[in-house]
């Protein structure tokens, strides 16, 4: 099964494959080394990745009120 949603490994950030942001730093070359793939968001939180606040900003605001201070 593909995954569902790409991560960038050192910003520990996932999001949709379609993301915009995501799509504009693959194709200046960035992300690429270090694109992880995640079957769900769920297998992405356990991995310890934060949502992205581009193309998942429900999920970011929810993140965002539930961290640490």
């Amino acid at each position: 099964m593909a995954g569902r949603f790409g991560g960038y490994r050192r910003g520990r950030i996932y999001g949709r494959l379609d993301c915009p942001s995501a799509l504009r730093h693959i194709a200046r070359g960035n992300y690429v080394r270090h694109r992880v793939f995640f079957a769900d968001e769920t297998t992405a939180v356990a991995a310890g990745y934060r949502p992205c606040s581009v193309c998942l900003p429900h999920r970011h605001r929810v993140w965002r009120k539930e961290e640490p201070s």
